[in-house]
Parts: C-alpha cells; sequence; structure tokens
C-alpha cells in the first residue's frame, strides 16, 4: 500500500511539468484540521494536513496525511481495550465550482490507505487498508485568502474484509 502511494507521488512529480506547460498558474491551498472517523462501530478522530492545487478554475488535484489524536475505548468479552487511529494518506482528483469569488463547493475522487490498531488485555492488532475515497465540501474565505473548509469523505476499502468509514472534516484553509 506504502508502495501504491509512493508510485502515485512519483507519476505525479513526473507529470507535474507537463502540467505547467499548459496551465499557467496553479492555484495552491494548504490546510489543516480535525477530521472525525466514524465506522459505525467505533469513532476516531485526526489531525489532518492537505496541499492542493487549482490546475484551472474547475479541476484541481490534491494530497492529506492523517495522525489520530482520539481514540475509542472498546470491550471484548469484558476486558478493556482501545482502538487508535495511526495514520492515513490519500491523493484525490477534486472537480470545484466556484459559487462566489469566496465561496465554492467541491466533490473530489482518489485512493489512500489507512492503518488502525486495536490493544485489548496486552494483546495488539494492526490493520492497513487501501480504499477509494469520494466525497464533496465546501471552502469559504474570509478575505479571499484564509477560511474555513468542510467536507465528507468515505473510504471504501477494498481488502478482503471490507467496510468503510465516514470522515467528516473542519479545517482552515490558506490560499498561496
Amino acid at each position: 500500500m506504502r508502495n501504491v502511494l509512493l508510485a502515485t507521488a512519483a507519476l505525479t512529480l513526473i507529470a507535474g511539468p507537463a502540467m505547467a506547460q499548459s496551465f499557467n498558474d496553479p492555484q495552491w491551498t494548504g490546510s489543516v484540521g480535525y477530521t472525525h472517523l466514524d465506522s459505525g462501530d467505533e469513532s476516531l478522530g485526526a489531525i489532518t494536513g492537505r496541499v492542493g492545487a487549482k490546475v484551472s478554475q474547475y479541476i484541481g488535484v490534491e494530497g492529506e496525511a492523517s495522525f489520530g489524536v482520539k481514540d475509542e475505548d472498546i470491550t471484548v468479552a469484558g476486558v478493556g481495550g482501545t482502538v487508535e487511529h495511526e495514520y492515513d494518506a490519500a491523493v484525490y482528483a477534486v472537480a470545484s465550482v466556484p459559487v462566489s469569488p469566496n465561496f465554492e463547493l467541491f466533490g473530489r475522487v482518489g485512493y489512500g490507505t489507512t492503518s488502525i490498531k486495536a490493544d485489548v488485555a496486552g494483546f495488539t492488532a494492526e490493520e492497513d487498508g487501501e480504499s477509494v475515497n469520494y466525497g464533496a465540501g465546501a471552502n469559504y474565505f474570509f478575505d479571499g485568502q484564509n477560511g474555513v473548509r468542510a467536507d465528507w469523505t468515505r473510504r471504501d476499502f477494498q481488502d478482503d474484509a471490507g467496510g468503510e468509514i465516514d470522515t467528516y472534516g473542519l479545517s482552515f484553509v490558506r490560499r498561496f
């Protein structure tokens, strides 16, 4: 899974000069915020950072990475334990619709990896899963440069166990 992300990042770097020839001035953004992960059984939290570039008024790309900050207490057969979000990383294609100069709606689709760890009575199990991700959200800029972002993303895991996690995020976002 890490190899897939590294290969995707390498292809993005190779494609960058070709995109630069087609798109003169991409609009860069960065964001940092809190993401709530809800699998139905567990409720976890993470700090998420993103970097994105709009290559046209409507099309862009973004990468994100998160690390867990809120664990879930669980009980298995009367024994207490925790479930922790270790990390996740993903890359997305983003389509946006500007509603006004300071407000835009967006949809995104991408591919990512997530690592979750459970610890019950001294026994630890770690699960890494790769997912196809899709979602939607909105950006509102207070002054044209600084703003807030709210988004929802579903992670549809592709491994044998499958499953889905819905994420809800609220972030500070800045245009560069």
